[in-house]
């Protein structure tokens, strides 16, 4: 009977070429290449002034890849999604009509938010856990970054050579990103260390017992001599999960290929959002992003309106957020989950005070019409504590969901796109009352806070419970 620690033995499953066991040298020039397509990503959102519909498709999108990176691999999908960036971009600039710039900035959304949910899980797939927080502080610098210099570049752009510049360096760099990729990434997928690929494989077993039994009178000789078709046995697969399967046996499931007929993101997601500590923390989390991009929203508009600012200077004062981010993510996940996972959330701790003051701070200077500069402490102070808090989640979203990082990030995508939609249609038609916004998001990053502790104290406990109950269900 597999033992109640099944859903952590997995991540160290005997492996050929175990990506963990990676050289130095190839670990950090992974470190270095799967960031390039977030900042990228983090670029186009920001580039142009997004609409609230390309926030909701990015974080809904990545649902659908990263079910199928968990069963063809990573590098296939970082190649296909940087192929459409680079086609929608394309045709964006040539476009005629608002409605397929429309299209594609939507199709430059889908692209974006999926390499971003991938690479966290990729850095999961070769580095151990207390190495892991630090290494996605690292990596979480190329978001926040292409993110802040998006509206910089944005305006340098738009008034030197045209709306249709930004699309066209969109292209230039991501084809350089796409041509490193395909040159220098390794995959680090491995079959054995995937949950939704062995659910696929118990799913394909079960049908093929089913047929045979059916035809064991006329077709079981035939299904028995073709050697490419045997699927593994039940035995197999639970030792897969175990991690206690011989070389013959992984040899089996290697043979074993799975098509895209294959992937379904429902499954893992609804396994996922099964456990309360994932919903708590995922709510936690579209919070604080919801903050962000209402900062942001905002701040364009006050910056027009009240200060008179064009796009350019506008995108240098949005810059000091992108900085504050680029500092706050290097300082989460302290204290690296060393007695259970739940500890590396008390890295947030420091930042708690921070998030909601620096929102109650950028609402009035914005209100009492202080200096530019007093707008920049605000917006880098809450960009600082929003991000340190966000890199510590984003670690234990990872280690919490092992098999299945790549599905727990995507979900996180998710809850992150749908908040900021919301975010975005209230700060619409809210444009004279934007004070008040900010300080109703203001008690909501209270709650926030109050989500995290409620991790922080319970969440081992709930966690532990749900992994027994899919032990007992898979039984």
């Amino acid at each position: 009977m597999p033992s109640r620690s099944t859903t952590k033995d997995i991540e160290h499953a005997p492996v050929s070429d175990d990506p963990r066991a990676w050289g130095h040298a190839r670990k950090t020039l992974t470190l270095v290449i799967v960031p390039s397509p977030s900042m990228i990503a983090g670029l186009a959102t920001t580039i142009q002034n997004p609409l609230s519909v390309f926030i909701l498709v990015q974080g809904l999108f990545p649902l659908v890849w990263s079910a199928i990176s968990e069963i063809n691999g990573c590098k296939v999908v970082y190649l296909s999604l940087m192929s459409l960036f680079i086609v929608g971009s394309a045709v964006a600039d040539t476009s005629k009509t608002i409605g397929l710039v429309m299209g594609m900035r939507a199709l430059q959304a889908m692209c974006a938010s999926a390499v971003m949910a991938i690479a966290a899980a990729t850095l999961a797939d070769i580095y151990e856990p207390h190495e892991r927080g630090a290494k996605m502080g690292i990596y979480y610098v190329a978001p926040p970054l292409g993110a802040s210099i998006g509206p910089f570049l944005g305006g340098i752009f738009a008034q030197a050579l045209g709306w249709r510049a930004v699309f066209w360096f969109a292209v230039i760099s991501g084809t350089i990103v796409l041509l490193c990729l395909l040159i220098f990434f390794k995959d680090s997928l491995r079959k054995e260390r995937s949950l939704s690929y062995q659910n696929v494989l118990r799913k394909r077993l079960k049908e093929h017992q089913l047929c045979t039994a059916a035809q064991s009178r006329v077709d079981i000789m035939e299904c028995s001599t073709d050697k490419s078709q045997q699927l593994p046995s039940e035995k197999t697969i639970e030792g897969l999960e175990a991690g206690t399967n011989t070389p013959s046996a992984l040899h089996t499931i290697n043979d074993i290929t799975l098509s895209f007929t294959d992937v379904n993101p429902l499954p893992p997601t609804i396994l996922v959002l099964k456990r309360w500590n994932n919903n708590v923390i995922l709510l936690a989390s579209g919070l604080i992003f919801g903050l962000s991009f209402n900062l942001s929203y905002t701040c364009t508009g006050t910056l027009s309106t009240r200060y008179g600012y064009d796009a350019l200077r506008t995108g240098l004062v949005l810059l000091s957020s992108g900085v504050g981010d680029m500092c706050g993510s290097t300082l989460g996940d302290a204290h690296g989950g060393k007695t259970h996972l739940e500890m590396r959330l008390q890295s947030t701790l420091p930042a708690m005070t921070l998030v909601p003051l620096s929102a109650l701070g950028y609402a009035w200077t914005c209100q009492t019409h202080q200096p530019v500069a007093a707008i920049c402490v605000m917006l880098f102070i809450a960009g600082f504590s929003s991000m340190w808090m966000y890199s510590s989640t984003l670690a234990y979203i990872v280690d919490a969901n092992t098999g299945r990082s790549s599905t727990a990030v995507a979900t996180n995508s998710a809850y992150r796109g749908i908040l900021a939609f919301i975010a975005a249609e209230i700060a619409i038609p809210l444009q004279d009352w934007r004070w008040w916004n900010i300080h109703f998001w203001a008690g909501l990053l209270f709650i926030m806070e109050l989500l995290v502790l409620l991790v922080l104290k319970f969440g081992n406990q709930w966690r532990e419970k749900c992994e027994e109950a899919e032990r007992r269900m898979s039984e």
